[in-house]
């Protein structure tokens, strides 16, 4: 009896490569997920060092100017105080590069992964939900730079 050519064979080593390049495909979409995380920890790091600047600087500068107030160390001056304000600054700068650095690597992210996808390469593109942590990192930047313009200018909730 003659074999119908219109329907391919189905063998064992074609169906374990089938399975094979499926596992691949899925191994490679979470890896962007893993990579996603592994920013998001680094951005994690970048705030903790800038909170613990921000943090130190604000005390360093509140306690400079309120030692002559209390009579317990007689005024020098604003010199002290300055290593607090640019403690605040660094640590200012410090999460707005980490800010920007984390943005430009997820927006370098997402084109490879759409590159990916329409060459077929991976399969069941998830959505990237908005970045918590991103979020608390913006928050963070907004409350330092309230912090050094209380400090600079005596004005506001920090002044």
């Amino acid at each position: 009896m003659p074999q119908d050519v219109s329907q391919p064979r189905v063998t064992a080593a074609s169906e374990s490569g089938h399975i094979a390049t499926e596992l691949a495909s899925r191994r490679t979409g979470m890896s962007f997920q893993r990579t996603r995380m592994s920013l998001d920890r680094t951005l994690l790091s970048v705030i903790r060092t800038s909170l613990a600047l921000i943090g130190f600087g604000f005390a360093i500068d509140q306690l400079f100017r309120r030692l002559p107030q209390s009579w317990t160390l007689p005024g020098s001056g604003r010199d002290p105080g300055n290593l607090g304000a640019a403690l605040v600054a660094l640590g200012i700068l410090l999460l707005g590069l980490g800010i920007v650095y984390h943005v430009r690597f997820i927006w370098g992210l997402r084109d490879t992964r759409s590159e990916m996808t329409a060459d077929g390469l991976i399969r069941g593109q998830g959505a990237f939900p908005p970045s918590l942590v991103l979020i608390t990192a913006g928050l963070l930047l907004l409350l330092g730079l309230g912090a050094i313009v209380g400090i600079l200018f005596h004005a506001g909730p920090f002044g």
